[in-house]
């Protein structure tokens, strides 16, 4: 699989796709809302991306950046089957990935003057601890993540942090945690989470992961979420991330779409097997009205972006 994301106009979001399933998005485009894939590496980076534009009956014009400004450029290319070769390139980091094709450098005019935050001491201090409380759960993508540093000091009369000022927050915040990541070696406890809800799902519970705003939200939306022939369904909201996130461990909700307390227990006694068969510990007395707590849990979630 390519360590990527590829976001289309028609907003699907594609995460770790193979080179085929690539290749096949590429030719997928063309028809008005679906003329373009913005691909970003994981971790996202900030200003480094390649992208492909196509509309039915035209050629396909690529473009990549790699950070500054003076380093965005584009190209056009006679078939999707070259796009798609050039973008895997891209994707896989390869040198001279961009040899074979004619590259123009892009005018995107004078860097961005972004003016310092007027913030107090205590204010910004706060403002910091929460967009890293949030990066720690490792759900937010960096846009979302500019969107909470602009929106978590504003009030009725105020709003002392722009959307540029947020965005150079939030990338050096973000920045300094693909760094920390970067030392992190095996395979961590979020990623043994996924394994365990991937395998719950392959068995019909529907499983997922940071899921809603809270357990009234996800208690009525989870059947949505169902698969034809799932009998229930496990998931944590975003409370349950971020008290995992702050070391308390994460509590896991389930139950059984029939509303049976005998499957429930059957379900939950399912995700403590799948829990046990990647190596985490749970906790649950086999209640069917009390939900699985997983601790001790080292919650070291990487970003995607």
């Amino acid at each position: 699989m390519l360590e990527i994301v590829v976001k289309t106009e028609n907003w699907e979001r594609h995460i770790r796709v193979s080179a085929e399933e690539l290749a096949a998005l590429v030719h997928r485009i063309g028809d008005d809302g679906d003329r373009f894939l913005v691909v970003q590496r994981i971790p996202d980076l900030p200003d480094v991306f390649a992208q492909v534009w196509h509309e039915a009956g035209g050629d396909y014009t690529l473009e990549h950046r790699d950070g500054a400004q003076d380093r965005h450029f584009e190209t056009r290319c006679d078939s999707p089957a070259e796009a798609a070769g050039a973008l895997t390139g891209w994707a896989r980091g390869e040198a001279g990935w961009d040899a074979a094709l004619t590259w123009s450098p892009l005018d995107m005019g004078p860097p961005r003057d972004v003016p310092p935050l007027e913030l107090d001491e205590g204010e910004r201090e706060e403002l910091e601890k929460h967009v890293r409380e949030v990066l720690a759960g490792g759900y937010v993508s960096r846009s979302q993540l500019a969107e909470t540093a602009e929106e978590y000091l504003v009030t009725q009369d105020r709003r002392p942090v722009s959307r540029a000022q947020a965005e150079a927050l939030a990338d050096r915040l973000w920045l300094e945690r693909v760094a920390e990541q970067a030392r992190w070696e095996g395979e961590t406890d979020p990623e043994r989470l996924t394994r365990a809800f991937t395998a719950l799902g392959e068995a019909g519970i529907t499983a997922r992961e940071n899921f809603a705003c809270c357990r009234a939200c996800g208690g009525s939306e989870i059947q949505d979420e169902a698969a034809p022939g799932d009998r229930g369904f496990v998931y944590f909201h975003s409370q349950c991330t971020d008290s995992a996130a702050a070391g308390q461990g994460l509590m896991l909700l389930f139950g059984g779409f029939d509303g049976s307390s005998t499957t429930t227990a059957a379900i939950g006694r399912e995700v403590v097997a799948a829990l046990d068969a990647v190596g985490l510990p749970s906790v649950w007395d086999h209640d069917p009205t009390r939900a699985v707590t997983v601790t001790p849990l080292d919650w070291r979630r990487r970003l995607v972006g």
